[in-house]
């Protein structure tokens, strides 16, 4: 099941595997990914937390650190498998997105 879920990641679940490129907590994480989106894309501690804790149990990414309530994440062998998949992805869909003028369909036919 977990598998299946993580096939396309949403665009927040891609950012913070980006971010997790190198250990960080979740603060670093929420920062960072707002940097990269240049703001478009903000993060809430509570997100965050289900996010990061949808990653745990999947197995992409594990607990290096525990200071009180401050947490250190590292992303794994699969969480990089999963981050390379999706940019291929997304790399496969911006090639088919120029190839179509205006990006329509029916133009591409």
């Amino acid at each position: 099941m977990a598998r299946e879920k993580f096939q396309t990641l949403t665009e927040p679940m891609f950012y913070i595997l980006l971010c997790l490129r190198r250990e960080c907590c979740g603060a670093d994480i929420a920062a960072q990914v707002g940097a990269l989106t240049r703001g478009r894309l903000s993060l809430g501690p509570g997100t965050l937390y289900n996010l990061l804790d949808s990653f745990l149990q999947a197995g992409m990414i594990r607990e290096t650190r525990v200071e009180g309530r401050k947490r250190s994440y590292l992303m794994t062998d699969r969480g990089r498998e999963a981050l390379e998949a999706e940019v291929r992805r997304l790399q496969t869909l911006l090639a088919d997105y120029g190839r179509c003028p205006g990006g329509r369909e029916e133009e591409c036919t």
